[in-house]
Parts: C-alpha cells; structure tokens; sequence
C-alpha cells in the first residue's frame, strides 16, 4: 500500500516581510502592519486575502495512512519555526514518497510552501523531480510527478472534483457536512489571524487538524465513488478512524466525534 498524506497548512501574515519591502516605520506594531498590507490588497483587488508569499505558514497539519497505521500530527509553531515546519514537510515526503492529498493544493498550500520554502533555503529534492532525478525510480516521476496538476501523485481533491474549473469548486467544509462528516469546528481560515494574535496557537493547530481529517473523509467517499474501495471497506475504514481519534483523548477530537453521526459512523 502506497502512503497517504493528506496535509493542510494555516498561515498568518508575514509581517516582517511585509515591514521589509514597504520600508514600514519602525513603530508599528504587528497589528497595524497587517491592517497596512490588508488595505493595500483590499484597495488593489476589492479583498484582503494577502499576495501567497507573503503569508508565513505557522502549521502544516497532515494525516498519514499507511497500511498499518493512521496517525494525525501537526508541525507547527512555537514548537519550530517556519522554515523547519516547511523542511520537515518536505522531509516526509522524501522518506515515504507518500501520495499527497490536498483541498485545493495546488491553489494555495503547494504555491505558498513553494515561496517561503524559497525564503527559507528549503531543500525538496523528490518533491520536485520530474523523471530527471538520481532515484532508482526517478523516470516514474516523469509520468507522475508531485508537479503536474493532472498527475495523481498528488491529488487536489477540489480541482479534480471540479474538473480543473474554478467556477466549479466547492468549500469543504460545505461538502463534508452534506457527506455526513463534522465540517469545520469553532475556527475558518478568515479568523487565524485573530486566534494567533492572541495568542491561541494550540487553537490554530487543532482547528488544522481537523481540517485534515475532514479532507481524509472525503477522500475514503472519492475513493469509494471511483471503485477504489467497496462499500464493506469504506465503512470499516470509517469505523477504524472512529477508534483512532477515540484514542487520542484530546477535546478537539471528543467535539470532532460529537459531531459526527453516528449514522455515518
């Protein structure tokens, strides 16, 4: 059985980069330089969702099924910093050439992990190969790499569901809720900022997590839909989930499981 890693990044503003290239005064606090950069987009563009590289990942939550194991983990920050989050990411999936699972990969977390691995020196040799690598099996990459959208090595669940059109794609939170899953518990993506500058990183890194998991649910009804698992598979899959996150004892997965039916197992 081939890895799976399902991942999810959060991110908050860069705002040393951001008092960097606009020569911001020295005063500022980081509140008012990301207010700064927000009217800035806002103005350019009628929303403040900031430019990918200058968002600063502060998490990377990922889930990994394996043919034994699953396992929820989370690199995050004050545990290390940016740039070991993102090498450590990259590490793994030199170590297990997983495939890789997103929600909307390829439109935000890979394109944001691409610009700060950048600034940070990150090293990601078989994330990028393309069939010209020294790997025994490197001319496989060549027909399915980590790069190409329409490659399976990683899957962007919402770009293939919307067959590759944007106009066509859909929150996860939205399907995952209509599929039977949680959804999203007590954070979005839009209140991050807010959580992390007071302080509550513990919050940002269990709101992740679950993410995470939402997007592993989906992916075990994709690969029922496609004929990857029958429908005995699929539900005792759901019911090994079940147990895993019953183990792990922590308040985010006891409301995680309280939301999710017991009917959907």
């Amino acid at each position: 059985m081939t890895p799976v890693l399902v991942f999810d990044i959060e991110t908050v503003p860069d705002v040393a980069g951001i008092r960097s290239l606009n020569e911001l005064p020295a005063g500022l606090d980081d509140a008012e330089v990301a207010e700064f950069a927000f009217q800035q987009r806002r103005a350019a563009t009628g929303n403040d969702f900031l430019p990918l590289h200058l968002q600063r990942v502060v998490a990377i939550s990922c889930v990994l099924r394996d043919a034994q194991n699953f396992r929820v983990f989370s690199l995050a920050e004050p545990d290390c910093g940016e740039g070991e989050i993102i090498q450590r990411f990259f590490d793994g999936i030199e170590r297990y050439t997983p495939q890789i699972v997103s929600w909307n990969g390829n439109g935000f977390d890979m394109p944001v992990l691409h610009y700060r691995g950048l600034i940070h020196g990150v090293s990601a040799p078989r994330y990028w190969d393309q069939g010209e690598g020294d790997y025994h099996d490197s001319r496989e990459f060549k027909w399915n790499s980590y790069i190409s959208r329409y490659h399976a090595r990683h899957l962007d669940l919402m770009d293939l569901l919307a067959l590759y059109q944007p106009r066509a794609a859909v929150r996860l939170d939205e399907l995952a809720k209509l599929m039977g899953c949680p959804g999203k518990l007590g954070m979005d993506g839009s209140a991050v900022w807010q959580a992390w500058q007071e302080g509550r990183q513990a919050d940002i890194r269990d709101y992740c997590e679950t993410d995470v998991v939402n997007t592993y649910l989906v992916l075990l009804g994709f690969q029922r839909m496609r004929g990857e698992r029958s429908a005995e598979d699929h539900a005792a899959e759901l019911t090994f989930v079940r147990e895993q996150l019953a183990a792990l004892d922590a308040p985010h997965w006891s409301a995680f499981l309280e939301a999710w039916p017991s009917e959907k197992l």
